[in-house]
């Protein structure tokens, strides 16, 4: 019998990420290629015409799993019935900016956007904040949609988790699809920790850990993390555009994972409401490992920390302090 289609609402969708994101979704990519899907499309007034544009490309790629397009800049007509919210749409620092600026720029969207799915959105909506500062907004977007189960609010790392994958796969000359495990801890910043200390690679002598595998200790602790943790400005300067098909690529895996379950043995990286796992301060939105069964997410406990590693949990866990300080001086 054929499935009833799910609703899932992205932001920003007129913007770069979301041209990449939205053909993906209504392609099945997300979601699978039997979940018939209704886009609901947001932007901002300015962007009104291009989101119309994109909501003919759309209708022009006749896609069988697409059911139907909403295409509006009204927030609440947006939220209507949403089963999945992708958060893409935010105020992008620009030069000369101080981060409070911008804190208080997306403080006042992420408000507005917490109370139209506060009241409107479908009942257990997942909500995906990808628009930065992702973990920040996250927690605001909680905090003004207190009947939304914090369990159901996440930010991406996924891309991070990704870039990390990606790395070690080029490192060693395998298939990115044998290589598992890795963890992006923390914040989606520069002060995020790519852990490889529990990633393994499928061989034909079986799983190897891939610190074993890789043999350079300077090379793990030094340049793989800092190429993880600023990919992103690496490719504005190579693209003159921030990162969009990957983006758009890890939104989907991280909430295909997140409905449809992580593989056995397999974990992913998310970012959850901490409940003071590996003395990660609660209430923090952090990336942890996680698996994923009938659309839960579980923090993977008991791995081991060795000290360079805890420096580092720590070190981006208080980043994470600092910023939901100053979005919180916003509020006030």
């Amino acid at each position: 019998m054929a499935k009833e289609p799910v609703r899932v609402l992205v932001t920003g969708a007129a913007g770069q990420i979301g041209y990449a994101l939205v053909p993906m979704i209504a392609r099945g990519v997300m979601l699978g290629a039997d979940q018939p899907v209704i886009l609901h499309m947001l932007d901002i007034p300015p962007a009104a015409e291009a989101l119309n544009g994109v909501k003919m490309e759309l209708v022009d790629a006749a896609f069988p799993l697409l059911k139907g397009v909403v295409a509006t800049t009204d927030v609440v007509e947006a939220c209507t019935g949403v089963n999945i919210a992708v958060m893409v749409g935010g105020f992008p620092r620009k030069e000369g900016m101080e981060r409070k600026d911008v804190m208080s720029k997306n403080v006042s969207i992420y408000k507005s956007q917490a109370s139209a799915l506060e009241n409107h959105a479908a009942a257990n909506c997942k909500v995906l904040v990808v628009a930065n500062p992702a973990n920040t907004n996250a927690l605001i977007l909680k905090e003004f949609a207190p009947s939304i189960p914090e369990k159901n609010i996440s930010c991406l790392t996924r891309l991070d988790h990704n870039r990390a994958l990606g790395q070690v796969s080029e490192r060693l000359n395998v298939q990115v699809s044998d290589v598992k495990n890795v963890i992006i801890w923390g914040n989606h910043s520069s002060t995020q920790y790519p852990d490889v200390n529990h990633a393994t690679v499928k061989t034909p002598a079986g799983e190897k850990p891939v610190r074993g595998l890789v043999g350079d200790d300077a090379w793990l602790n030094g340049e793989f993390i800092t190429t993880v943790q600023q990919r992103g400005a690496a490719i504005i300067k190579a693209r003159k555009l921030s990162s969009a098909l990957s983006a758009a690529s890890a939104a989907c895996d991280h909430i295909r994972d997140w409905v449809l379950g992580t593989p056995e043995g397999t974990w992913v990286s998310m970012g959850v409401y901490s409940d003071g796992s590996y003395n990660v301060p609660a209430g923090l939105i952090y990336s942890f490992p996680v698996t994923c069964c009938a659309g839960e997410w579980k923090i993977v406990q008991g791995l081991h920390i060795d000290e360079f590693s805890r420096k580092k949990l720590d070190l981006t866990a208080q980043e994470l302090s600092e910023e939901k300080e100053l979005a919180y001086s916003c509020l006030s």
